[in-house]
């Protein structure tokens, strides 16, 4: 038998509570489905952008000519 304690971890979006547990928060690692499709809504509207370093030998912009 397992003695191990179940992780709490704080919902990415309002920063609540969530105990990471299947049965108990089924939308976890949200504590609902409210911040679960905030999230989401960030993700399609690219609210959400993965930083990139430009390339000292790549232009900045992709023009298609050659």
């Amino acid at each position: 038998m397992h003695n191990m304690k179940t992780p709490i971890v704080a919902c990415p979006q309002c920063a609540a509570e969530v105990i990471w547990n299947s049965e108990i928060s089924p939308y976890r690692p949200f504590c609902s489905e409210r911040c679960k499709l905030i999230d989401l809504g960030q993700w399609a509207s690219a609210s959400y952008r993965v930083p990139v370093e430009a390339q000292p030998d790549q232009p900045d912009e992709v023009s298609g000519h050659a």
